[in-house]
């Protein structure tokens, strides 16, 4: 038994998930060559947050998203985060903000 450790070098990574109000990182030991989807999986993180769902949920390492997380090895000393998912398109909210300005703005000018 003792052998078949020898011949599965493991590495540990780290999986991290954040609410607005907590988060949770979980050290896991995996062996060379695994995914980071696989990480996360065998790290449980889902246990503690079953609104995870890992057929959709964005990873990444340290702050960039990786496109193929199911294909990607995680490297000795790597985070994987799981993204939540965008409440509102950024570039949607900037363009209302921008309309409200503009309604405000016109608004005072035509009371002056």
């Amino acid at each position: 038994m003792a052998e078949m450790m020898m011949d599965d070098p493991k590495i540990r990574v780290e999986v991290a998930y954040a609410r607005a109000n907590e988060q949770k990182i979980i050290s896991v030991q995996v062996k060379q060559g695994t995914t980071l989807l696989e990480a996360v999986q065998q790290s449980g993180i889902v246990d503690y947050f079953p609104e995870i769902n890992l057929d959709e949920a964005k990873l990444g390492i340290f702050g960039k998203a990786v496109a193929k997380p199911a294909e990607q090895a995680i490297k000795e000393g790597e985070r994987v985060e799981i993204y939540r998912p965008l409440i509102a398109d950024p570039k949607e909210v900037r363009k209302r903000r921008a309309e409200q300005a503009k309604q405000k703005k016109s608004v005072q000018e035509s009371a002056n």
